[in-house]
């Protein structure tokens, strides 16, 4: 038993020792740093995680398969998400999806079986259902070289964000808006996703083209940007908002104006349409 908060500066010594790593932590920058270390360790991590009735747990960096920042690129912005403490949690849910994340250490130390690896699996107590979500390695991915903050990690999302909305003056629109809009049968719009293209497999809002925001980072994007609107307007989401509203600043700089999905495709699913998957 280690009486000692894992970080940057310990996590490598303590997780060494072990073959198998299991991650129940309930915040986003241990998350982060757990699958980092495991990743420069070369250690499987069987991930679980549980919010108010549903739970979730899939085997990250074993044989090959992705990791946590395949399924989670970039953390969301502080706030977006609220806690166990702020949100509640069914308390046999602990045991649901900690059963099942035993169940998959096992299944590696034996080499018996077909682990979770490279599937999502989701528990949603309330309809009493299990379904799957496909995992693939992202290959535009960053390679991980070193163990990072992770909590100013975690709070760079929103603060760049806000700052490229002020900077910019980008102008948002809410995900009800962008739902009147689609069924209201305009035309005169061109709506981008700038999200990587295994999340666009996940789910997607109807009617979106896929650009990711490294391709917009790089220049052939927006390119492919500007061909695309053909005097069109541009709205534009991501996951939650923010490589969006980044992906807008750079448009912007070269000349096209758009209009940033407040949300992105999470919003969308929580407020719209839930049978758009989240993950």
């Amino acid at each position: 038993m280690y009486e000692t908060r894992i970080s940057s500066e310990n996590a490598l010594d303590i997780l060494k020792p072990y073959d198998v790593v299991v991650d129940g932590t309930d915040n986003f920058p241990t998350r982060y740093l757990v699958n980092d270390a495991c990743v420069l360790l070369d250690k499987p991590n069987v991930y679980g995680s549980i919010f108010r009735f549903e739970g979730q747990a899939t085997v990250f960096n074993y044989e090959g398969g992705p990791n946590y920042r395949d399924l989670y690129p970039e953390p969301p912005p502080p706030g977006m998400v609220p806690s166990c403490a702020e949100g509640g949690v069914l308390g046999v849910l602990c045991g649901i999806i900690g059963t099942i994340q035993a169940t998959e250490t096992v299944k590696i130390i034996i080499g018996k079986g077909n682990t979770l690896s490279g599937r999502l699996m989701l528990y949603n107590a309330l309809d009493m259902s299990f379904r799957e979500l496909k995992l693939r390695p992202n290959p535009v991915r960053p390679v991980i070289e070193k163990l990072i903050d992770y909590e100013q990690f975690c709070g760079i999302p929103q603060a760049k964000a806000q700052e490229a909305q002020q900077q910019m003056d980008i102008s948002e629109m809410t995900v009800k808006d962008l739902k009147e809009l689609i069924d209201s049968g305009a035309e005169d719009y061109v709506l981008l996703d700038v999200r990587n293209p295994h999340e666009y497999e996940i789910a997607q809002i109807p009617g979106s083209v896929l650009i990711p925001l490294s391709e917009i980072e790089n220049g052939p994007g927006v390119d492919k940007v500007k061909e695309m609107l053909n005097g069109h307007r541009l709205i534009a989401h991501c996951k939650m908002g923010g490589r969006s509203a980044k992906a807008l600043g750079i448009l912007k700089q070269a000349g096209i104006e758009g209009t940033n999905v407040k949300g992105g495709i999470t919003a969308w699913s929580q407020e719209v349409d839930s049978s758009v998957p989240t993950y």
